[in-house]
């Protein structure tokens, strides 16, 4: 019997971690993908790379990309601060294309490795208002992988899978502790430092902590 395979999405984060645990309970050889694309700091690779050993992955690829050569964004252009109270409209941090890219590469692994299932840690509940983040836009990109690949013009087609989709953030750590993620090893902070320690105050710290507290879990982050 062929190995089931699939391609996940791993920034290091709380959700992409819950993912790839998910992934894994419905028997999955998983790989994993991280992007070194010229975010603020490298703590969240440091931690992609210690949730994949935790969880056992087959494989674990960074690639390096230079998204900060296009800027826009509070993520790669230390010239624009990272938002510390919540804003109207769609936030500074949100990166330019990221998650199209992102996902464009893992599709091209994927082909390579005959894998058909791409799982992405996207979240449409308690999110930062990412335009790429929403179910359209994951379904837009599965019709895409299906018209520009090879497997997918030969009937072999991929799905992209996004589990938290509709999940609050309590949810999403609710279901990561019932499958063994260490979020100890996570970095979620939009500004952590070298140490991997959070700020507490930007939206994705804001998120991760109010979904710990309803969830009834005690907070694992290390904060500066």
């Amino acid at each position: 019997m062929s190995e089931k395979k699939a391609v996940i999405l791993l920034s290091g984060g709380l959700d992409s971690a819950t993912v790839v645990a998910l992934a894994r309970a419905e028997g999955y050889a998983c790989y994993t993908m991280s992007f070194d694309y010229g975010q603020r700091h490298r703590a969240e690779l440091h931690a992609a790379e210690r949730v994949a050993r935790q969880l056992g992955v087959v494989e674990h690829k960074v690639i390096g990309l230079d998204l900060n050569g296009i800027g826009g964004s509070a993520l790669t252009d230390t010239s624009i601060d990272v938002p510390e109270s919540p804003t109207e409209g769609i936030p500074v941090t949100y990166v330019p294309a990221r998650n199209t890219v992102f996902l464009s590469l893992a599709l091209g692994w994927a082909e390579v490795l005959g894998a058909r299932d791409i799982f992405i840690g996207v979240n449409a509940v308690d999110y930062s208002g990412y335009p790429d983040c929403r179910p359209e836009f994951v379904e837009a990109f599965e019709r895409m992988a299906n018209l520009a690949t090879k497997a997918g013009v030969e009937g072999d087609g991929f799905r992209i899978r996004a589990p938290l989709q509709n999940l609050s953030k309590a949810e999403i750590v609710q279901a990561g502790m019932g499958h063994g993620v260490d979020y100890g090893l996570t970095v979620s902070c939009y500004q952590a430092d070298d140490d991997g320690r959070a700020c507490g105050k930007c939206d994705s710290c804001r998120l991760r902590a109010a979904g710990f507290s309803a969830a009834g879990v005690n907070d694992p982050t290390r904060y500066q």
